[in-house]
């Protein structure tokens, strides 16, 4: 069988992470067909737009986009690309997994956690925004329906990956309001996973027993102000941005993202990190019931990794783009 998926090779350093990522994905021979289309600056030059109506069509079309970094203008169009594209296919699960690899710069060791931050509500629909020289205001606004999904969706998640723990991170003490419905829902929500632990935990306790005792943690959920926060903190804990997948879970369409930026100072040099973009195609395939494919890559990228071939310089090696893919490859081939 073959599935086909929208490809966004984006701005920076994108085409090239995605390039490589499309190689790879080539060597697993698993039957993707991609359908390009364009976001971000690089559309706004060729289209004069920066999200495209025939993109959106193609991923409403396919159901699954593959995408690379993406730059917003400052002072034009949309406050994020990733945010509307968020909102347009309603994907509510951001789904962050934070991994120890070896031979990385890292100060922590086997770590192995996943955020699920909740992806369309709270404080970044920015609502009723008002603002004059002496008062700027912002409602943070979450719904029943939004808490209990993104709860399910994390006890779900746990259960088929047979983890044992999910932590509900909140700021219920100070606001009682809308941090207080998402606790009390998620709880509930708890209560049908006898099998897996459910604990709560104040947010800024969370940052720091993060960094102290990480591997207190298994599955993390909360809101979308929190989960942007704690997933780059976690993100930074297994050796940076340029290993940390992300995925983003609808009913209806997903998108699988590289997280860091584009880096327009290193874009063309070939000296890019694709390790973000691949771990995000495994996400995509396990998405896919690629389960197979999925852990062959990740193996191919972990024993790569340990070999210390090739590796690109932010990972502390002498290679490139071109020849830590070429590395990769040779070891999915087997």
């Amino acid at each position: 069988m073959t599935q086909k998926i929208a490809v966004i090779r984006g701005d920076g350093i994108g085409p090239e992470i995605m390039d490589a990522t499309l190689e790879v994905l080539d060597a697993l021979d698993v039957g993707l067909e991609y359908d390009f289309v364009e976001a971000g600056t690089t559309a706004l030059e060729s289209q004069g737009d920066l999200l495209p109506q025939a993109t959106l069509d193609k991923i409403k079309e396919h159901g699954i986009a593959l995408k690379s970094p993406l730059t917003t203008p400052v002072g034009k169009g949309f406050s994020s690309i990733n945010v509307q594209l968020r909102r347009h296919f309603d994907l509510y699960a951001n789904v962050r997994p934070a991994i120890s690899f070896p031979n990385t710069q890292s100060r922590y060791q086997n770590i192995d956690l996943i955020t699920v931050r909740e992806n369309t509500e709270g404080a970044y629909r920015a609502e009723g925004q008002t603002r004059d020289d002496n008062e700027a205001r912002s409602e943070i606004v979450v719904t029943r329906k939004g808490c209990e999904r993104i709860a399910r969706y994390a006890f779900d998640l746990a259960r088929k990956l047979g983890r044992k723990k999910v932590t509900i991170v909140h700021k219920a003490n100070i606001i009682k309001s809308a941090s207080g419905l998402f606790l009390d829902i998620a709880q509930e929500v708890g209560q049908e996973y006898p099998e897996i632990e459910a604990n709560t935990m104040i947010v800024d306790n969370a940052c720091m027993q993060l960094v102290m005792r990480p591997e207190q943690f298994d599955v993390i959920v909360t809101t979308n102000l929190f989960g942007d926060i704690l997933s780059d903190l976690c993100a930074g804990l297994v050796g940076g941005l340029g290993l940390a997948p992300g995925a983003n879970i609808g009913e209806n369409a997903a998108i699988f993202e590289a997280v860091h930026g584009s880096a327009p100072d290193i874009a063309g040099k070939g000296l890019a990190n694709p390790c973000a973009l691949l771990l995000a195609a495994a996400q995509m395939l396990d998405h896919l019931k690629q389960n197979d494919a999925a852990e062959r890559l990740r193996k191919a990228i972990i024993d790569t990794l340990t070999a210390k071939d090739s590796l690109t310089a932010d990972l502390g090696g002498e290679g490139n783009t071109k020849s830590f893919t070429q590395a990769i490859v040779s070891r999915v081939k087997g």
